[in-house]
């Protein structure tokens, strides 16, 4: 399974938060039951659908 999963995730983006933004945003993730790297993923595919018609 992990060959599965890092052929298809095989990229990573770095950027840099402000620590209380970034802890305040894994902090809710949790509450909220997902993950920072789920939501960060669902934010950039709908912003791609949102702006692929540009």
């Amino acid at each position: 399974m992990d060959s599965k999963v890092s052929a298809k995730k095989n990229s990573q983006l770095v950027l840099r938060l402000d620590k209380d933004e970034r802890d305040a945003f894994v902090e809710l993730c949790r509450e909220l039951d997902t993950s920072a790297a789920r939501e960060i993923r669902r934010f950039i595919r709908g912003f791609l659908k949102e702006h692929e018609a540009s």
